[in-house]
C-alpha cells in the first residue's frame, strides 16, 4: 500500500473511530464517514466493501499488531500504532489503552465497546490457544484447557472494564500485575519473559 492509500485509509479510520465514540454503530452511515474523512464515496468503497468490513478492518488494525508480534517474534509492528513497546501482551495492550492511542480508550468506553471487546476476546483466545506452553502450567487440575483459556480471556476483558470504569488512576503495570496474579500467570510471564515484541 503506497503512502497516499495509507493516508486515505487512516483518515477513514479516524473519522470512523470519532463517530463510534459518540454514536451507536448501527446509526452511523457511510455518508457520515466519508464526509468526516473528506473522501469520496468511490474512494471509501475502493478500501472497504461495507461499513461492517470497515469495522472488522479497524479491529484488526487496533489489536493484530499486538497479537501478530507475539505469535511470531520476527514480525515487526506494521499497523496503525507507531509502537516500540516490548512488554508482555497484557501490559502492552494496557499501555495503548492508557495513552488512548488511536482512540482505543474512547472505543472501549463507548456505546460500541461490546463490538471491540468481543473481537479482542476472540483474538486473545486464538493467541492463548497457540501459547499453551504459558497457560498450561497455571491451569488447575481437572479443568479443560479450552475452559481455562476462555477464563483467562474473559478475566482480562473484565479487568479492562474495571480499570476504565473508575480505576484509571492506576498505572498499566499495576493493573497488569493484578490481572496476572488473579489468573496465576504472574510467575509464568516473569519466568518465561513472554514478550509481545
Amino acid at each position: 500500500m503506497d503512502r497516499r492509500q495509507r493516508k486515505t485509509r487512516e483518515a477513514i479510520f479516524n473519522a470512523f473511530t470519532g463517530l463510534l465514540a459518540k454514536k451507536d454503530f448501527a446509526a452511523i452511515t457511510v455518508g457520515e464517514i466519508i464526509e468526516k474523512a473528506d473522501v469520496g464515496r468511490a474512494t471509501f468503497y475502493a478500501h472497504f466493501e461495507t461499513k461492517d468490513y470497515l469495522l472488522k478492518e479497524l479491529n484488526e488494525e487496533l489489536f493484530c499488531h499486538v497479537f501478530d508480534s507475539m505469535m511470531d517474534s520476527a514480525v515487526n509492528h506494521r499497523h496503525i500504532f507507531d509502537c516500540k513497546e516490548s512488554d508482555s501482551l497484557f501490559l502492552h495492550l494496557l499501555y495503548h489503552i492508557y495513552r488512548n492511542d488511536n482512540h482505543i480508550l474512547d472505543l472501549f468506553s463507548s456505546v460500541n465497546n461490546e463490538l471491540f471487546l468481543r473481537y479482542f476476546k476472540n483474538c486473545m483466545i486464538n493467541l492463548l490457544s497457540a501459547r499453551k506452553d504459558v497457560t498450561e502450567k497455571s491451569k488447575p487440575k481437572n479443568v479443560p484447557s479450552d475452559f481455562w483459556i476462555n477464563h483467562i480471556a474473559s478475566a482480562f476483558i473484565e479487568c479492562i472494564r474495571w480499570w476504565t470504569d473508575g480505576n484509571a488512576h492506576l498505572a498499566p503495570s499495576e493493573v497488569s500485575d493484578y490481572f496476572l496474579v488473579s489468573v496465576n500467570l504472574k510467575e509464568d510471564f516473569d519466568e518465561k519473559n513472554v514478550d509481545c515484541c
